[in-house]
Order: C-alpha cells, then structure tokens, then sequence
C-alpha cells in the first residue's frame, strides 16, 4: 500500500519506519522545514504541511494520493478555543480526502473521550461528555469522520503512551501530597502502538473503534513511582492511596477483533528508553 501520514513526529516517524520494512510505501507530513530531510533520510517522501487550522502546503493533492492515511493530530491542549479549532483542523482534512483515492483512514484517538466513570470502560461507553476540551473535541473528531461517506474510518483510543525519550517519570517526580494514588492508569507502549496501527492497515479493519491500552492497570501511585525510580529521579509522595475518579479502560475488543499480543503488557515492567530513540519496527502481531 501508499499509507499517508499526517504527523511524522514522535509516533508517526517509527511508524512510517515501520511501514516500510513492511514493504509499504509512506507519504509523511512535518511542520518543520528542518526535519524534511530526516524524513527524506528515512526513506519517507516528505511533505511541509501545516494545519492552522486550514491545510496549507506543497503539494497537498500529491500527499494524499494514497490509499490510506493515518490521522495523527492530537488537539492542542492548551488552546482556549482548542474544540472550535480541532473541529476546523479535521473539516480541513476531510474536504482534502473527498477528493482524494483514499478511502481508508485510521484516526489516532486518546480514552480521555472517557470521562471517569469509577468502572471499566469499554468502545460504547461514550453516553457521557467527557471532562476535558481535549477530550470532547477528540469525540467530536471520531464522530465526524465515521460519519463521512466518502472513505472508511477506524479509530484507535490510546492510553498515555510511553516509552523510548518519553519517560513518565519525570511528570510527577518529587510532587508531594498528590492524591488519587489508588486509580489505574492506563499506558500503552509506543512499540504497541505503531504494532496495532500495522495490524489495522494490513488487516483492512475498517469502521471500528478500538480501546488500544496495556493489559495491566497498575496503580497510579505504583507507576509513577516506579518510573521515578528507574528514570533515577525523585519519585513523587501521594497522601490518598484511594481511587476517586478513574477509569479503567478495557483491550479486550482490540485482542478479540485483531488477535493483537502486546510487547509491553504490563506498563510496571522495564521497556525501552533511549534519548531520541526513533523504536525499533514492532514484529507482526
């Protein structure tokens, strides 16, 4: 396949790496001048495209001029108008695809779309607006691109993703009096998560919603700790070891539907860090 990806960046650069050790070939964005030759270096055929939120580049039609894509463009946090201006972000993308040959996208999603509902969670539980603006306009995206006509959409909700440079360690390290130390998280690896996006695309799943979370939900004060510990920082003190407000959010969909075994299934475990480490292609799953 000719797989597009929008957002070569800490996830989609492994990914497309990944992509083409598997044969395939890769269309990948940045918004950096600067990284086009790491993509070029890659082996990637790279594009300087922007979402501002309207898509801006050159040459928009040549990137997608594919047969999928994988949407990699999480809302800015930040932003104080971050659902009016993620909405503009992904109407900008889907009147690009309508006249495009793709007719498959794969949508990195997040479970904050979940707000904490004290339970397991599964794919349905979405009766309930999340708590976060992030989150919300991370629902409003899935909504508005499953209900596209003109290609087919998968969405896959990652957990907080870890490992390589990205070192959750150091989020909470020597913090003291935190609370909600009781309440499982919910991690996934970045080899897992380029491993699912693989077996989505070469399986053809399409029009799903995946959880895509470790298959362990360590406590939170457990994690953090831990991580501190092993990045040799500070480890963080928590004053509640209760869990107030959580969610934990359930694989077992995404293991049934795609037979996926995760590399890294309990996120305690020592994984993968390197400074700058661009990950290893994850094997078939």
């Amino acid at each position: 396949m000719t797989i597009s990806i929008l957002g070569c960046g800490w996830l989609g650069l492994p990914l497309a790496r990944h992509l083409i050790a598997r044969g395939h070939r890769v269309r990948g964005s940045t918004t950096t001048p600067a990284r086009l030759d790491t993509l070029a270096e890659a082996g990637i055929t790279p594009y300087l495209l922007t979402l501002d939120p309207s898509l801006t580049g050159s040459p928009v039609g040549d990137f997608f001029a594919a047969d999928a894509l994988v949407l990699n463009i999480p809302p800015g946090r930040r932003r104080p108008d971050v659902e009016t201006y993620h909405a503009r972000q992904i109407a900008s993308v889907c009147d690009e695809l309508r006249f495009s040959p793709i007719d498959f996208v794969v949508f990195v999603s997040s479970t904050s779309v979940y707000p904490d509902l004290n339970t397991t969670v599964v794919e349905t539980d979405t009766t309930q607006p999340p708590e976060s603006a992030s989150g919300r306009a991370l629902r409003a995206a899935e909504e508005r691109l499953r209900a596209d006509t003109h290609f087919d959409t998968t969405v896959l909700r990652f957990g907080g993703l870890y490992g390589y440079d990205r070192q959750p360690g150091r989020f909470l390290a020597g913090r003291t009096g935190l609370d909600n130390g009781g309440a499982p998280v919910n991690m996934l690896h970045r080899d897992d998560a380029v491993g699912i996006i693989d077996a989505v695309l070469t399986g053809n799943v399409r029009g799903e919603i995946f959880n895509a979370v470790a298959d362990e939900h360590p406590s939170r004060a457990d994690f953090y700790t831990r991580k501190a510990l092993e990045a040799g920082l500070e480890p963080p003190t928590f004053a509640d070891r209760a869990a107030t407000a959580f969610k934990r959010v359930s694989n077992a969909r995404l293991k049934q539907r795609l037979g996926y075994v995760f590399r890294h299934p309990d996120p305690l475990a020592p994984a993968p860090y390197r400074a700058g480490a661009a990950g290893a292609p994850a094997p078939a799953s």
